[in-house]
């Protein structure tokens, strides 16, 4: 019936649903998570040499944020111990994700004492990688 202390179990059960390939995330980025999928689908399934070329010549204000991103996952895959078996030549972008964050609500005064609401919109961009099976 007992199968331990409560924070020993949920701490297996965390174990057991953490990411166990590369990743990196980028919380509360100041980009609306629209605008950063128009650049995270130009990445996706490409490898990481390729992705990096295609970022730093995007004009799109996003591609700078997402960049970093992806050399924090490059970086996570090289240094870290369970991805040490990993080689860093075949790593690719396997799996993107731009969630919606939370909404900074501002206003913006208007003619006869009205108001507009302006909502500047944040997101949670995570990109997750892998070896390519050859």
């Amino acid at each position: 019936m007992a199968k331990g202390h409560r924070s020993q179990i949920k701490k297996e059960r965390n174990a057991e649903k953490r990411e166990k390939r590369p990743h990196a995330t980028h919380r509360y980025a100041r980009i609306s998570d629209r605008k950063a999928r128009i650049v995270l689908d130009q990445i996706k399934g490409k490898d990481v040499a390729q992705a990096l070329g295609i970022l730093k010549y995007s004009p799109r204000y996003g591609s700078q944020l997402i960049e970093k991103v992806l050399k924090s996952a490059i970086a996570n895959a090289e240094h870290n111990e369970q991805h040490s078996d990993l080689d860093s030549t075949k790593l690719y972008v396997q799996e993107v994700i731009a969630n919606q964050g939370p909404t900074f609500k501002r206003i913006q005064p208007r003619a006869r004492g009205m108001a507009y609401r302006i909502n500047k919109r944040t997101s949670h961009i995570t990109v997750i990688l892998n070896e390519r099976q050859v």
